[in-house]
Parts: structure tokens; C-alpha cells; sequence
């Protein structure tokens, strides 16, 4: 196929992108959050380390939805490294970004430089990729890298916690001692497989939390690891209250209480900060 029709087939699919604000390292380190590359990482089938070989600016008009102080091209790359990819992909690979404008209408350089990129195998177009974000192109470093294997690992993991889809229920039992007892929050989730909290008070201990995966309470469950995939369930996802739909029979005290427990275990779980919006 001659490139003029591979190039129009590429524009007529392509989720175009624009470069990302956090596209080098900042001087005190890597702006990217583990919620970041996470939010990247889950929505993309292709993970990749690529260098630039070409890259083709679009004319404006045959790029007409591109957004304001952007250049539009078209990117051949060189696949450096396979990080996340069911089939593999080619050692050349296309496709398009936009690129911010510079104060002086000037796109920045990119050729020769490394990438990691984000996406998924554009349908029936072989090597042809379409980036999952706007930012789904991010500047290469090893450190980069070695974080988003990382975090690869345990997506693909046989045992990775899945997605949140929302709380079912909630329920405080009081211990029998008066400062005791138990809540449980149950999880569903979008695989259907449960996640359950636990938040426990017994005499004479602080009270702790923990988190079950399954249909059995884990009595050696614990609370998750910051910057961990289950962290990041938690810590992203769960809503700042727990609903009111969720403690339904519950008696007005029980309920108070587990709403308390629910706020301490956000508390513990802490905020999920971002450089970029998912």
C-alpha cells in the first residue's frame, strides 16, 4: 500500500494526542504518579519503548479537529522494547500526535529521541497504533521504565485486584466489650470477583484495617502498600463517604460507626495524587 493511503487511513482512526505537560523529568524528580502510569498502563494493550525515526507534519487542513497551538504529525518509530503487548508488535510502528506550539509557533524536536507510548493495535492496520490518550506519549527514562514493568507485573498478575465498581453494603457489630467491635465494607467489582474491608477494635489493641480478596474474610489480610495496584484501587476509587445506600438496616449508632471506620481507612489510605487527569 502506498504511504498517501496508509497516512489517510491512519488520520480516519487515530485518537490524536498532544504531547503531555509532564513530557521531561522535573529537576526534583519524575512528576508522573503511580496513579498516572496506572490510569496509562490499564486502558493500554500495547505498552512500548520507541525511538523516532520520522516524523511528518500533518497540514492543518487534513487535520481539522486538531486542538488550538498544536502541530499535528505523523510518527514512524522503531520499537526499542516490548512492555506490555499480546502478540508483540512489528519493529517499525505509526502513528499520530499532536505536538504543542512553542511561543514562536515551533513544535518541539522529537526525532531520534525515545519514548514510552500507550495504546492499542488499530483494527485490521497491522502495526499501526492509536495512542489511548492525549498524553499517552511520554518522554523515555530508565527509571520510567523500570516503574511501569512494575506496575505491569501486577496488572497482568493471576491475583490482581480488579477494579471497583462500587460499595455494596456496610455494618458495624458491636464487640461485647463497650469500645469493641467489627465493620465490614463489601466491594463489588467489575470482574464480578469481591473485595472486602475489614476495620477491627478489640480491648487493649489499636484498632487496625485490612483488606480480604475473595469470598473469605483473609484473617491475614492486611492493609495495602502505598503505590501499590491495590492502593491505587482503593486509594482512587473508593468515594469520600460511604453511601447511605450501602448501611440500609443498619440501626442509626451502627451506622454512625461505620461511616467513622470507612473515614479512617480513607484517612490511612491517603490522597491519590496526579499529574495528569485519567
Amino acid at each position: 500500500m502506498r504511504f498517501s493511503t496508509i497516512f489517510a487511513v491512519m488520520l480516519s482512526f487515530s485518537q490524536f494526542a498532544v504531547s503531555p505537560a509532564f513530557a521531561e523529568d522535573s529537576v526534583n524528580g519524575d512528576p508522573l504518579q503511580y496513579a498516572d502510569i496506572a490510569d496509562l498502563s490499564e486502558d493500554a494493550t500495547i505498552i512500548a519503548r520507541v525511538a523516532v525515526k520520522n516524523a511528518i507534519k500533518v497540514d492543518p487542513e487534513r487535520a481539522p479537529n486538531a486542538p488550538p497551538n498544536t502541530q499535528r504529525f505523523y510518527i514512524i518509530a522503531s520499537t526499542s522494547a516490548l512492555i506490555r503487548g499480546d502478540g508483540g508488535i512489528g519493529e517499525t510502528i505509526r502513528y499520530i500526535i499532536d505536538l504543542p506550539l512553542d511561543t514562536r509557533g515551533r513544535a518541539p524536536k522529537i526525532k531520534k529521541k525515545s519514548y514510552i507510548i500507550f495504546g492499542r493495535r488499530a483494527p485490521g492496520r497491522g502495526d499501526d497504533i492509536q495512542l489511548i490518550a492525549k498524553d499517552a506519549q511520554i518522554a523515555w527514562t530508565a527509571s520510567r521504565e523500570q516503574r511501569i514493568r512494575s506496575l505491569v507485573r501486577e496488572l497482568v498478575a493471576y491475583d490482581a485486584p480488579p477494579a471497583i465498581s462500587r460499595i455494596a453494603s456496610a455494618f458495624h457489630v458491636p464487640g461485647t466489650i463497650i469500645g469493641e467491635g467489627e465493620t465490614q465494607i463489601f466491594l463489588e467489582t467489575e470482574t464480578g470477583s469481591p473485595i472486602s474491608i475489614t476495620v477491627l477494635k478489640r480491648a487493649g489493641q489499636q484498632k487496625f484495617w485490612a483488606v480480604s480478596l475473595g469470598e473469605i474474610v483473609d484473617e491475614a489480610a492486611r492493609a495495602p502498600v502505598r503505590n501499590s495496584l491495590l492502593w491505587y484501587r482503593l486509594a482512587c476509587f473508593l468515594p469520600r463517604q460511604l453511601p447511605a445506600s450501602a448501611l440500609s438496616g443498619d440501626s442509626p449508632a451502627n451506622a454512625q460507626q461505620a461511616s467513622s471506620d470507612y473515614q479512617m481507612v480513607l484517612n490511612d489510605l491517603g490522597n491519590c495524587p496526579r499529574s495528569r487527569q485519567p
